[in-house]
């Protein structure tokens, strides 16, 4: 195995990791900068319309039925066997296949939603249908172009270069709040207007970086004429399973709140909200230090440095003991730190803190051996477990609530528990890996 490349890599890793922690901070700020102005643009109710619009569309990128994680591992193979010619023919496929996708969901969603109570849907009558339906509209059309152009987020991790999708964020970030600042002083409040605005800020910034990575990368602008049967057959085979993956972990990651609200009430949602908002802080710098590994996992597994993924793993085992003592601390000061940051309208209960850290722990000790599987395609056991928790997380909810007359920590122990089947076999598999090529 070629040293010079192995450090290379390393190197990397650490270039990506460093930047970005910043553009992810540069984006945070941004972001929260943002709401008090749009709250107060839109006024308290118009933005509770406004943000849950957002959530519902939002669900729009589970439809790349996986392809973009396909296509992630695809280029990185090719990188990998300096094929270039067969990276842009997978880019141009995958750009074929999700321009038709979005195509086609935009004029179904369009089309059907004319025929939506869209009053009903988000339960109001302080704004006008009409108003209320060209919003929908304006918001889907720009979210539907955004996910075809947001391709290149996965072009950037195929290459390697993790830090521009941070950067791409906080380009959107930074664009929305230019975007509501202007429509703060200079415009009356209008959900029509910051629906327009905030698509166009959306799809400015991967305008704007796809633009430049492509003048820079001449020879994978992707061109029908490199579409392929069978690289669609490829990129769809692959990406139908990552596809399997992300509904069980929308189902297991997004059925909380739901479950709390119908097994307490939607007045115990604000607890559980704000101490998964602060140990969520946990799992997103864990997150910025695992995303550069995904693709260059795949490029050190196709050269066939295993040598190097070893001491990787070995590295990010490591870090999960930081991680491990940054979460007990926070469990020990989550108090002090919400009655400073909420104030004394929110009491958490002991026993959410325990459970929500152990949350923690087994979410980020998943991902060391899930990013690992992912980048080489063993993605069997990962759906195997991940199919099996899906199943068995709301009935395991119902049972610690029910049964064991526990309170909303169940619902926490119970996902939990579902993801606790990976964090065995995943780390099995793992093991077996490199132990198969070891040999």
């Amino acid at each position: 195995m070629n040293v010079l490349t192995s450090k290379s890599r390393s190197k990397n890793y650490i270039m990506q990791a460093k930047m970005s922690f910043v553009f992810k901070g540069l984006a945070i700020l941004a972001s929260f900068l943002a709401v008090p102005l749009t709250i107060k643009y839109l006024g308290v109710e118009c933005y509770g319309v406004w943000s849950t619009l957002l959530s519902i569309v939002s669900w729009i990128v589970i439809f790349d039925i996986g392809i973009g994680n396909g296509l992630r591992n695809k280029i990185s193979e090719a990188l990998a066997y300096e094929d270039e010619k067969i990276a842009r023919c997978y880019i141009s496929t995958a750009y074929a296949i999700i321009g038709f996708i979005s195509i086609l969901l935009m004029f179904i969603f369009l089309t059907a939603g004319q025929y939506i109570p869209w009053q009903k849907v988000f339960n109001v009558t302080f704004v006008d249908s009409k108003i209320l339906q060209s919003t929908v509209n304006i918001t889907a059309f720009f979210l539907f172009l955004n996910f075809w152009l947001s391709l290149i987020n996965q072009i950037f991790n195929g290459f390697q270069k993790t830090s521009l999708v941070v950067l791409n964020q906080f380009l959107s970030n930074a664009f929305s709040l230019l975007a509501v600042s202007i429509l703060y002083f200079f415009y009356d409040s209008s959900l029509i207007m910051i629906a327009f605005f905030y698509g166009i800020s959306l799809v400015l910034s991967n305008v704007v970086l796809s633009f430049w990575f492509y003048g820079k990368n001449k020879s994978f602008i992707p061109k029908i004429k490199y579409f392929g049967l069978n690289y669609a057959k490829s990129i769809t085979s692959l990406g139908f399973k990552f596809f399997i993956i992300q509904i069980a972990v929308i189902v297991i990651f997004t059925t909380d709140k739901i479950l709390i609200t119908q097994l307490f009430g939607v007045e115990y949602v604000a607890s559980y909200d704000v101490v998964f908002k602060l140990f969520s802080v946990i799992t997103i710098i864990h997150g910025i230090l695992m995303a550069p590994l995904w693709s260059a996992y795949s490029d050190a597994y196709h050269r066939g440095d295993m040598e190097w993924i070893r001491k990787s793993i070995k590295n990010q085992l490591k870090i999960y003991l930081l991680i491990v003592l940054a979460t007990i601390l926070l469990a020990l000061w989550a108090k002090p730190i919400v009655s400073i940051w909420i104030g004394k309208e929110i009491v958490v209960d002991t026993i959410l803190i325990i459970a929500m850290a152990l949350f923690i722990l087994v979410s980020t000790w998943n991902n060391i051996f899930a990013y690992f599987v992912n980048a080489i395609n063993k993605l069997d056991v990962q759906i195997a477990t991940s199919a099996l928790a899906m199943i068995i997380n709301i009935p395991l909810s119902v049972v610690f609530v029910k049964f064991f007359k526990m309170d909303v920590y169940g619902i926490v122990l119970a996902t939990c528990l579902s993801l606790s089947l990976f964090a065995l076999f995943g780390f099995m598999q793992t093991l077996d890996i490199l132990k198969e090529k070891n040999e």
